[in-house]
């Protein structure tokens, strides 16, 4: 290995990924056939929805641009962080190169940097939407979302690549075990062969950085939006726009507050996490939202539920027409 510090050189060519701690044997096919098919439905759902946006002008509008980035970054995620753990438990193969490992801890928190960016713009959009209806459709065309999702995509990898050049800082000449299903900075960092206190203080910093500055404007863009809903004289549309800030905001919840909770047990004194019960929770926060966004799309959205009805209906006929002209 070519990292290197003053006091010694990396020595450890590869990682082994433990998964859960303390996780039964028995229970190894049981648990890889369960996050098997998470990551399924995963990508099938959500390549249900870029499908649809692709085939489906009327879809071409900035919320769904949003939706379709989500979607996307969701099954990229997904991709990355899920086969090594599976094929930990299935073919007990969890080993994994050092630069694989450090190129897998970059795309997770590039992906977790990217969605609470585009949370943010989902916000945004719904804040010009009900709070500025008439000047939504100059501020918020199509050209200015596509705009605003580039820069995204772009400016998340910033704050993983910061944390990652501290990590290549750090010498790794000793244990090898990634106490965690998947590389990140926090489990890689522990595995250092010297102090990583500081190191681990500025990812904090910047993991910090990440969740509060996205999410500060969350707060004030649906505490605004409640404000102009409770002032809609009209019921029937105060419940319309309650109906899909809802949605978004228990996407928001599942995917900021227990993040919050491993962060601050991870890094702050006295605030301590059994590492199982964290490592369920950082699945759970990871998995849980990709998971359930296109089922909340097709329940609460009804233009997307009529573009896939009539996908299926045009389906439908033409495997009708087809039999027909076959007999």
């Amino acid at each position: 290995m070519s990292q290197a510090n003053d006091t010694t050189a990396s020595t450890v060519t590869e990682f082994f990924i433990m998964g859960f701690p303390g996780l039964l044997p028995k229970y190894y096919s049981l648990t890889a056939a369960l996050l098997f098919c998470i990551y399924i439905a995963v990508i099938t759902g959500n390549s249900l929805i870029v499908v649809l946006f692709v085939i489906e002008r009327s879809l071409h509008k900035p919320m769904y641009i949003i939706m379709l980035s989500l979607s996307v970054s969701d099954i990229c995620f997904c991709t990355v962080a899920l086969p090594k753990v599976i094929s930990r438990y299935w073919f007990n193969d969890g080993f994994i190169s050092f630069y694989v490992c450090l190129f897998q801890r970059q795309l997770i928190h590039y992906f977790g940097t990217l969605n609470s960016l585009i949370m943010m713009l989902m916000a945004l959009d719904r804040y010009l939407a009900i709070c500025h209806p008439l000047r939504y459709p100059v501020l918020m065309t199509n050209r200015t979302m596509r705009l605003l999702v580039g820069f995204s995509w772009v400016t998340a990898m910033i704050a993983p690549s910061i944390s990652l050049s501290l990590t290549l800082k750090l010498p790794f000449c000793g244990p090898n075990m990634i106490a965690h299903c998947f590389c990140d900075s926090l489990s890689m960092n522990q595995l250092a062969c010297a102090d990583a206190s500081f190191y681990n203080l500025i990812a904090f910093g910047v993991a910090m950085f990440v969740l509060l500055v996205p999410l500060s404007f969350i707060i004030f863009s649906y505490a605004s939006i409640l404000v102009s809903v409770l002032q809609i004289a009209n019921a029937k549309g105060r419940l319309k726009a309650l109906s899909t800030c809802a949605t978004q905001l228990t996407i928001i919840s599942i995917y900021y507050v227990p993040r919050f909770a491993v962060y601050i047990t991870s890094n702050v004194p006295n605030a301590q996490m059994d590492k199982a019960e964290k490592i369920a929770l950082v699945m759970f926060y990871s998995l849980l939202p990709p998971l359930m966004n296109p089922f909340i799309y097709f329940i609460r959205i009804r233009e997307i539920r009529q573009v896939f009805l009539k996908c299926c209906a045009q389906r439908k006929r033409m495997i009708s027409s087809s039999t027909t002209v076959s007999k």
